[in-house]
C-alpha cells in the first residue's frame, strides 16, 4: 500500500526533511504518524499524495512509483489517496451536500453516480439531515466531518488525516477518530498524522514516531518516543 526504502528529501534551500526513512503500512492497516514540528511529517503526505519526489531512494503507493511517476499519472494517483486537512478546506459558499459532490465533479463524475454516492457518504459519517448546511451553520466537528465525507466519496483505498483533530476540543476530537476507527473497520487503510500525545495513547494502534526526518520508533504501543521540544 505504501512503502518508503532508504528515502531522503532535500529541498532546493538545501534542508534535509528526511534522512533515510524506511517504512511500509499495509492494505487495511490503521497507523499514527507521529513527531514534534518540524520532524519530516509533512514531507511524507507530500511524497505519498506526488506533490513531491523523493531526492533518494524509492516511494511506493498502491500501483505508482512515485520517484519515477509521470505528471499525467498524478490525478489518477490522488484518486486513490483521500486527504482530510487541519482547517477542513471547505468552500463556504457551498452547502453539505455541494462540498462533497464537487470532489466527484472533479473527476468527471455522472450525476447519477453523484446523487447516489454523496447520501450514502453523509450517513456514514453521521450528516444525514444536514445536507443543506453550509459550513457555517456547523461546529467544528461537523466541519471535520463533511471534510472526511469528502475525501471518502470517491471511495478511495486510503485515508490520510493530517491534523484531523488540531482544531477541535478532546470530546470532538475522540469523536472524530472513533469514525476514522470505523472507516479503517470497513476496509479503508488510515494514516493519522498528528502531534496529539494524549489521542494517541487512547487507541491502541500502530505508532510510527520520527524525529528530525528520521524513523525513530515502530510498534503497538501506543505512546511517543520522543521529547516534545
Amino acid at each position: 500500500m505504501i512503502e518508503f526504502i532508504d528515502v531522503v528529501k532535500t529541498y532546493n534551500m538545501g534542508t534535509t526533511a528526511l534522512q533515510g526513512v524506511t517504512m511500509s503500512i499495509e492494505d487495511g492497516e490503521f497507523a499514527f504518524l507521529v513527531g514534534p514540528s518540524g520532524s519530516g511529517k509533512s514531507t511524507i503526505i507530500k511524497l505519498i499524495t506526488g506533490e513531491i519526489k523523493p531526492t533518494e531512494g524509492s516511494v511506493h503507493v498502491n500501483d505508482f512509483q512515485l520517484e519515477s511517476i509521470k505528471r499525467r499519472e498524478i490525478p489518477y494517483l490522488r484518486r486513490s489517496v483521500g486527504v482530510v486537512f487541519q482547517n477542513f478546506r471547505l468552500i463556504a459558499n457551498k452547502t453539505v451536500y455541494e462540498n462533497v459532490a464537487f470532489a466527484m465533479r472533479v473527476i468527471g463524475a455522472r450525476n447519477k453516480e453523484i446523487r447516489k454516492r454523496v447520501p450514502y457518504v453523509l450517513r456514514l459519517v453521521g450528516l444525514e439531515g444536514k445536507e443543506r448546511r453550509h459550513p457555517s451553520e456547523l461546529s467544528g466537528g461537523e466541519q471535520q466531518r463533511v471534510a472526511i465525507a469528502r475525501a471518502l466519496v470517491n471511495n478511495p483505498s486510503m485515508i490520510i488525516a493530517d491534523e484531523p483533530t488540531g482544531n477541535l476540543d478532546p470530546a470532538r476530537s475522540y469523536e472524530i477518530m472513533m469514525l476514522l476507527e470505523e472507516i479503517n473497520n470497513l476496509g479503508t487503510t488510515v494514516l493519522v498524522v498528528t502531534h496529539e500525545r494524549e489521542l494517541v495513547e487512547r487507541f491502541t494502534k500502530r505508532v510510527i514516531a520520527i524525529d528530525e526526518g528520521r524513523v525513530i520508533s515502530d510498534g503497538m504501543d501506543g505512546y511517543y518516543h520522543y521529547e516534545e521540544q
